[in-house]
């Protein structure tokens, strides 16, 4: 056991929130869209891939729920299914998501079939899903807090893209507009959970790794964007010009 005094709850936030420097909205990927460099195969391309993302974070949250022992925080906790689900009768994210598809030209069933999903980002989406279910409820919780960080990313979307891409029908902005307000709350929730229960020096550092781990996979689906649109080196692209790589199936 360390003898190394933990960080006050002030400067565990803190730390917390310097993380935000390996954030993806500072990689190149993300960059040329806020800019306006993007083409739009580029768009196009990470709308498709970031929906694979957007399905699987309701089962990231459904496994945290089913690791919690604690009622309250299920109660609170189960918002952010209904968020991106939807509750009965009512859109949710993932529906906004597929808008968001349309507006920039993809199908609708094209998106569901994943069949445009890189292998990279697949990978990395799987990893922080089987993360969820392992980990404590706790951690795994939270594992999120890049929350802490959304707000600035959907902004610089609603600030910058209908000025550099007219083509994008408006309606499409709606996720962004929507989970403005959702990140905020969720990031109240995940920040108090996460600044009662790290209370050692062990476990602040450990948290201070797996909000680092969450950075990680956010970071390296754009590196597999980068590949296969920006440097058009998809995977297999030295053998066919096809999709090769697999569509999804159980393993």
């Amino acid at each position: 056991m360390s003898d190394k005094t933990p960080l006050t709850r002030a400067e565990f936030e803190q730390a917390l929130r310097a993380k935000g420097a390996y954030y993806h909205i500072h990689h190149p990927y993300h960059v040329a869209m806020y800019e306006g460099r993007a083409t739009r195969e580029q768009i196009q391309g990470w709308v498709a891939n970031r929906f694979y993302y957007q399905v699987n974070i309701p089962l990231k949250d459904a496994a945290i729920l089913a690791n919690c022992p604690d009622r309250e925080i299920r109660r609170e906790w189960i918002q952010r299914l209904l968020d991106h689900d939807g509750a009965p009768g009512q859109d949710g994210g993932i529906e906004a998501w597929l808008r968001l598809g349309q507006a920039v030209g993809l199908d609708p069933d094209q998106l569901r079939s994943q069949e445009l999903v890189l292998p990279g980002v697949r990978f990395a989406v799987d990893a922080y899903v089987n993360f969820a279910r392992r980990a404590s409820w706790q951690e795994a919780a939270s594992s999120s807090l890049t929350e802490l960080f959304a707000p600035q990313i959907h902004q610089s979307r609603l600030d910058t893209w209908p000025r550099h891409y007219p083509w994008i029908d408006p309606s499409g902005y709606e996720y962004f507009r929507t989970r403005l307000g959702q990140a905020r709350r969720d990031v109240e929730h995940g920040l108090e959970i996460t600044l009662a229960h790290y209370t050692t020096y062990e476990d602040q550092q450990r948290m201070l790794e797996i909000l680092q781990f969450k950075l990680d996979i956010l970071w390296t689906m754009l590196d597999a964007m980068s590949m296969a649109y920006e440097l058009n080196r998809p995977p297999y692209h030295t053998v066919t010009n096809q999709r090769a790589w697999h569509k999804g199936i159980a393993l």
